[in-house]
């Protein structure tokens, strides 16, 4: 998973898999969500990103969490 912030857009970026994307789907508040040939998302991206709340773009901090049980599978 890649997360990409771009400023002059400022437009958050998500990226699920590494597969190119062949449908989009953008939702009314400009959320746009890319499927990949087999029907599965491959990217999320949120338009007006800090407007949203979502980023801050000059106090970025990443935090990554990696759980041994994710709550998948057994």
């Amino acid at each position: 998973m890649r997360v990409r912030y771009d400023l002059e857009a400022d437009l958050l970026m998500i990226a699920l898999r590494d597969v190119p994307p062949v449908d989009a789907l953008e939702e009314p508040r400009g959320i746009i969500i890319s499927y990949g040939e087999d029907g599965d998302p491959v990217s999320v991206e949120f338009l007006n990103a800090s407007a949203r709340g979502l980023i801050k773009p000059y106090e970025l901090q990443v935090i990554l969490q990696c759980d041994e049980h994710n709550g998948y599978g057994s």
